[in-house]
């Protein structure tokens, strides 16, 4: 007996969020009965069941293009598809040729399904915000007079003190007063390795704190945080209408105004000009605005593009807004996040140095000390162990010494983890060679782990974030393709930047910044280039990707609030996929304007045939539709691909 309610319940849902989506359904629906009711010769029943398409279909852009004239003074195309669509009418029950009729509710669907893609690519930013806003903590555990106390993190003031525990979020930005801890910063700055935390260092909101705990005082207010300007980032780029849409949106209402005008003119002048007579006069007039309405020219874009959509999730490539198919074949410059994107994004053990050349002793007891800690470089290790088939005794009176390593017992002998000065306090005196090999490592990027076992050094583990096995040859594949400018942006220092840029083949590099600079940058690179593409995977990229002229995200590493705010989303994390993508876009562009061509070159000639006396409504109808169709079957042709 709860169906009812639960199905009630659902297309409430579904009518409160997709009004539109609804309405373009029913309309379509509507159209197919009314042709069918009257082709079955129901006439008074297919009139009935028209006009209730012409209002649900037609509804939404009469209101806005009434919208427009009265507050804006200005046409735009959906008054002009209205008009013509009721032209149509006219002429049906004026001349009783009713599937003139039928060809005014196709024009009102064809508009009214143009409005639900317009209406999910505005819902987009809301979405991303919420995903945002679901990093920030509500409460944080204020100290007051050594007590805890949780409050609202918006109640929170300057110089209040905060206390963080051991795996919390932290509430807001400040600055460590008492702890250590080591803090997992890559939703904000994009940093592969968690990053130590002390006395009189800062964090940030929406970070993960480590193993320790953390005393903190607020040094700005909540709303002033780093991830709270990320949010207001994200919503300016969201919301910045680009210089396209703009002169797309000039053209509409140019184009309306003019065949508003000449329509006026056609209907009213010939009988004093021309000698016509009215209702010669008005029939031309009427049979202008059908077919002067931009139909054809209308469908010589979207059929196009979603075809490509279609293509494009066939190969693994999701593309969340039409225009952006479209505008990633215009690309001239990109711009790749480092962390997750053109690396894994995991810490991986990349090479191991032995002092008697032999590693299994090494990584065992490595492994012992470092299968008891939670850090990630420790994870990378016993991974690394595992990975060669190694076994290890367990370690016992394992104590973490932090922000220098761990230390223990394995098999009754000390044994020790860390960096180079904890690890050669306790050992004899290090082989030079070794030194060296550490020295050039840490020069390259990677980080240094020394291990000690019974006062003797048993050699080093270089730990890194490794590249995508796609990285490299897709920014060679990407220079062949025209990309004139290709860099990357990163939260890491610079010279694990470097490291990274010269393995895959990028020349420029901007690293330790934070999601602003990321944005600052792809600003900078839209000043010199027309159109610029930003991938990424993490929170920090959010703001970049919403402000390039195509934003890329990782399908299967990316971040929620990532995907969200992209407009193309690779999946399955396969960077070779972009290069596809382009040349998808490429095609998809070079169709769009050959339909272009078609569409305002066939109009031109049914203009020109009416305004000489040749046309026919039936034949301007048919010429009309016609030419709709073929531009519609040409746009397809991405499908078959």
């Amino acid at each position: 007996m709860s169906f009812p309610a639960v199905s009630s319940s659902r297309w409430q849902t579904l009518l409160k969020e997709h009004p539109d989506a609804i309405a373009a359904g029913v309309c379509a629906l509507l159209v197919l009965l009314g042709w069918f009711t009257l082709d079955r010769g129901w006439l008074g029943v297919s009139l009935l069941i028209l006009t209730a398409a012409y209002v649900i279909g037609g509804y939404e852009s009469t209101r806005e293009g009434l919208t427009t004239l009265w507050r804006e003074q200005e046409l735009d195309v959906d008054l002009l598809m209205i008009v013509a669509a009721l032209g149509a009418a006219i002429l049906g029950l004026w001349r009783k040729e009713y599937y003139f009729i039928v060809d005014g509710a196709m024009l009102i669907l064809i508009f009214a399904i143009s409005g639900v893609l317009e209406g999910y690519a505005m819902s987009r930013t809301e979405r991303s915000i919420q995903g945002l806003m679901s990093l920030t903590s509500d409460t944080a555990r204020k100290l007051v007079d050594g007590q805890e106390q949780m409050v609202a993190v918006a109640e929170l003031q300057i110089g209040d003190r905060v206390l963080v525990k051991p795996g919390e979020l932290v509430p807001t930005d400040g600055i460590v007063t008492e702890g250590f801890s080591a803090i997992d910063q890559a939703p904000i700055t994009g940093e592969s390795m968690p990053v130590e935390k002390t006395v009189g260092d800062e964090v940030f909101a929406g970070t993960i704190n480590g193993t320790g705990a953390l005393k903190l005082q607020i040094h700005q207010p909540p709303e002033s945080s780093l991830i709270q300007r990320v949010i207001r980032l994200v919503e300016q780029a969201q919301t910045e209408t680009p210089p396209s849409q703009q002169f797309i949106e000039r053209f509409e209402r140019g184009y309306a105004k003019a065949i508003v005008l000449i329509g006026i003119l056609l209907g009213t002048l010939p009988p004093f000009l021309l000698g016509w007579t009215w209702e010669n006069t008005v029939y031309r007039a009427l049979i202008f605005l059908v077919v002067a309405s931009p139909c054809a020219l209308m469908a010589a874009t979207m059929p196009a593009l979603l075809s490509g959509i279609a293509n494009g999730a066939r190969h693994g490539i999701l593309f969340k807004n039409a225009a952006q198919l479209e505008a990633i074949g215009q690309i001239k410059a990109i711009a790749f996040d480092k962390t997750g994107t053109l690396t894994t994004g995991k810490p991986q053990v990349v090479r191991v140095m032995a002092v008697d050349r032999s590693t299994d002793k090494l990584l065992q007891v490595a492994a012992a000390l470092e299968s008891l800690s939670e850090h990630p470089i420790g994870a990378a290790i016993v991974h690394a162990a595992q990975k060669q088939g190694w076994e290890w005794t367990e370690a016992i009176n394992v104590q973490s010494e932090p922000g220098r390593g761990i230390i223990g017992e394995v098999e009754g002998q000390i044994a020790i983890v860390g960096k180079a000065a904890f690890a050669q306090v306790q050992a004899a005196p290090c082989p030079d060679a070794l030194t060296e090999q550490s020295q050039k490592w840490e020069q390259e990027g990677k980080t240094v782990v020394w291990v000690v076992y019974a006062d003797r050094i048993l050699g080093i583990i270089a730990v890194a974030d490794t590249v995508r096995p796609a990285a490299a040859r897709s920014i060679v594949h990407l220079k062949k393709l025209g990309i004139e400018q290709i860099v990357m942006l990163t939260g890491d220092n610079q010279r694990t930047a470097d490291s990274i840029a010269w393995e895959i083949g990028i020349d420029k590099v901007y690293a330790q910044l934070l999601p602003e600079d990321k944005l600052g940058v792809i600003r900078q690179l839209q000043q010199q280039y027309p159109s610029v593409a930003m991938v990424g995977d993490g929170i920090n990229d959010a703001p970049a990707l919403a402000q390039a002229s195509v934003g890329i995200a990782m399908g299967t590493a990316g971040s929620d609030v990532a995907l969200e705010t992209a407009d193309v989303v690779l999946m399955a994390d396969r960077l070779e996929k972009l290069e596809y993508a382009i040349r998808l876009g490429r095609r998809s562009g070079r169709i769009v304007k050959q339909n272009i061509v078609f569409a305002l070159s066939f109009i031109a000639i049914l203009l020109i045939a009416n305004f000489t006396g040749n046309m026919t409504l039936p034949l301007g109808v048919l010429g009309h539709e016609g030419s709709t169709v073929l531009v519609i079957l040409s746009g397809l042709r991405l499908l078959k691909d």
